[in-house]
């Protein structure tokens, strides 16, 4: 099946060519930049920082305007910034195009599913009440956040076994969740920087959702401290959890290595085998040894124990934030897409 990426020259669009070049559904058939961009070679275009090459193939192709018109795919990977992702992917999924989209323009919208699959694959059924509302045969799922991707899958086991009650996670997250050139060197060198803006509550209104049932968000709270630090890639958190039903350590720590959802049952290609592994090392995760788990896809999740302010568990999971957290996601949803027959 023929994909084009939206916005194919930034860290995210990098990403998805990455993970495409070999997938057993979907060839490259397209990628659109920007008006510097258009009309050049890819491979002349683009300032590649993959730790695998590019290939030949993909770097001939010639970038095209983000417009439908000059598009031929049969799914739109939308690596785009928030801005410019509102009105363009509408305008594609208006065209009949499936728009996955790794920008947040539209993750909170009512009738858009936002997916993290093995958290919540039954939320594609949004696919069917967002195009009887919009009269359009296309459509628009989103992926989340990188920092709620990790948390949500890291969730989602503890709450299908003991429910939620309150959620507080502080998070460390990588320089590439930025993008490219990201952050200036002075500023994180030797230092940690306790903001990015919005992420605080993208994190808090993401996770209730995915966690809900389809177009009503979970009641459980959330409490969200975001936190830039010197590490190239995987955001490391620290998770407080108030379970409804009491749950010991072990519990958790079970039924995070028991989980496993519907893209497992279903071997898609991007699903990792065990969704949530588990360290019983003191001083793991890191995001040096445990970010590539899963080919990138898994979350890795250590010191669990109790936590007496809460009565509940903390721990600390790990993700790779622009594989889970980003494009993997991505081609992981249209690959439950295609399992379900919307693509």
């Amino acid at each position: 099946m023929k994909a084009a990426i939206l916005g194919a020259t930034g860290l995210v669009g990098q990403r998805f060519i990455q993970l495409l070049n070999s997938h057993e559904w979907f060839e490259i058939a397209a990628l659109t930049g920007s008006e510097r961009s258009v009309g050049v070679e890819y491979g002349s275009a683009v300032s590649w920082r993959m730790e695998t090459e590019l290939k030949r193939k993909i770097g001939e192709l010639i970038v095209q305007p983000t417009d439908p018109r000059n598009v031929d795919a049969d799914v739109v990977f939308s690596a785009l910034p928030a801005e410019q992702a509102m009105d363009t992917e509408e305008k594609f999924a208006k065209e009949g195009f499936i728009v996955v989209s790794n920008a947040s323009a539209h993750r909170m919208d009512p009738d858009v599913p936002l997916m993290n699959p093995e958290a919540n694959f039954n939320h594609l059924s949004l696919i069917d009440e967002q195009r009887r509302q919009r009269k359009w045969d296309g459509a628009i799922v989103t992926n989340p956040n990188c920092t709620t991707a990790v948390l949500t899958l890291s969730l989602k086991p503890i709450a299908a076994g003991f429910g939620l009650r309150n959620v507080i996670i502080s998070s460390m997250q990588a320089a590439s969740g930025a993008g490219y050139p990201g952050v200036a060197s002075l500023d994180i060198i030797d230092n940690v920087i306790p903001f990015i803006n919005g992420e605080e509550e993208k994190v808090q209104k993401e996770t209730q959702k995915i966690l809900g049932a389809p177009g009503q968000p979970a009641e459980f709270n959330v409490s969200a401290s975001c936190h830039r630090v010197a590490v190239i890639d995987g955001h490391t958190e620290a998770v407080f959890v108030q379970t409804q039903k009491p749950a010991s350590p072990e519990e958790i720590i079970r039924c995070m290595e028991e989980f496993t959802a519907e893209p497992q049952k279903l071997k898609l290609p991007t699903a990792p085998e065990h969704p949530v592994v588990t360290k019983v090392e003191q001083d793991r995760p890191q995001p040096r040894f445990d970010r590539g788990e899963g080919h990138g896809m898994a979350v890795v999740v250590g010191r669990v124990r109790s936590d007496p302010v809460f009565s509940g568990v903390k721990y600390v999971v790990l993700g790779h934030n622009t594989i889970r957290g980003a494009a993997g996601c991505a081609v992981l949803i249209a690959e439950s897409m295609k399992s379900q027959g919307y693509i």
